[in-house]
C-alpha cells in the first residue's frame, strides 16, 4: 500500500474479537484513511463455497457477495462504495470440517492485492493467536504451537486466556509500542517458519507461510501459533512499526 489517502474494507471472521482487534491497530498506528470493519459472521470456508466451489472467482464480485448474504438494510450499503482497498482476515481453522489444504492454498495464491480482488491475511490457528503471549516479549513464542487435537477439542482458546500475560485482552499490546514487539515478534516468527533469508523484504509471502504451515499440519499434526493479521500495518508503511 502507499501512504496516500485510502478507505479501505477490512472484511473480518467474527463480530467480536476480530472487530476489536482491527479497531485496535488502527487506532494505535493512527492510519490515515478511512476504513470500514465488516463481520462475514462464518468461517473462510464458507467464502470458498460461496465464490470458488462451483465458480471461478474472477468472475465474481466480492462485494456484491457480501452485499447478497447481508441482512441488515443499513449495511448493504456499504458494498455499493468504493474501496481503494480489501483486507480479508480470516483464521486458518484447520479443525473445521470444511477445511483442505487445497481450498485453502487456492485462496492464498487468488487474494494477493489488496487494491485489486483482495488481501488474505491468515491467523494461525485463529484470531487469538495475537494474544497468545505471556510476556511482552515472550521469549518463548517461537515455541508455541497448537495441536490439531486441542482445536478439534475446543480447548485452544481457554489455553490462550490461561497463558496470556493479562489474562484480560483488553489490556494486551495496549500500547503502540507494545504492539510493535508483538507484530515484530510475528515477523520473526513467521521468516523462522518458511526457513529463508529474509533478504531485502519485510514478510515472508501469505502463500509461503501457509504451505509451512500446512506442512506441519500434515508432519506433526500441529500448527505455529502466528498472527498476521497485523502485517498489514508494516505494508502500509514500514516506519509505523520502527
Amino acid at each position: 500500500m502507499t501512504e496516500e489517502k485510502r478507505k479501505i474494507l477490512v472484511l473480518v471472521e467474527g463480530a467480536k474479537t476480530d472487530v476489536a482487534l482491527m479497531e485496535r491497530l488502527l487506532s494505535a498506528y493512527q492510519i490515515d484513511c478511512k476504513y470500514e470493519i465488516v463481520s462475514y459472521c462464518t468461517n473462510i470456508y464458507t467464502l470458498y463455497h460461496e465464490m470458488f466451489e462451483d465458480n471461478d472467482p474472477a468472475d465474481m464480485d466480492l462485494l456484491q457477495l457480501l452485499k447478497s448474504r447481508e441482512p441488515d438494510p443499513v449495511k448493504k450499503a456499504l458494498f455499493d462504495e468504493f474501496y481503494s482497498d480489501i483486507l480479508l482476515i480470516f483464521d486458518l481453522d484447520p479443525h473445521d470440517p470444511g477445511f483442505t489444504p487445497e481450498k485453502i492454498s487456492g485462496m492464498a495464491r487468488y487474494f494477493v492485492e489488496s487494491s485489486d480482488m483482495g488481501k488474505l491475511y491468515i491467523n494461525y490457528p485463529m484470531v487469538e493467536a495475537f494474544y497468545h503471549m505471556a510476556s511482552i516479549p515472550d521469549p518463548d513464542f517461537d515455541s508455541y504451537y497448537a495441536t490439531l487435537d486441542e482445536l478439534i477439542a475446543g480447548e485452544y482458546k481457554a489455553r490462550v486466556n490461561r497463558e496470556n500475560r493479562n489474562h484480560d485482552y483488553r489490556k494486551f499490546a495496549a500500547t503502540k509500542e507494545e504492539c510493535n514487539i508483538v507484530i515484530g515478534q510475528n515477523i520473526s516468527k513467521s521468516w523462522r517458519l518458511v526457513d529463508n533469508d529474509p533478504g531485502d523484504d519485510l514478510l515472508p509471502a501469505q502463500v509461503e507461510m501457509l504451505a509451512a504451515q500446512l506442512n506441519c499440519i500434515q508432519s506433526d499434526r500441529r500448527v505455529a501459533v502466528l498472527s498476521t493479521c497485523a502485517f498489514f500495518i508494516p505494508e502500509y508503511n514500514p516506519k509505523l512499526i520502527r
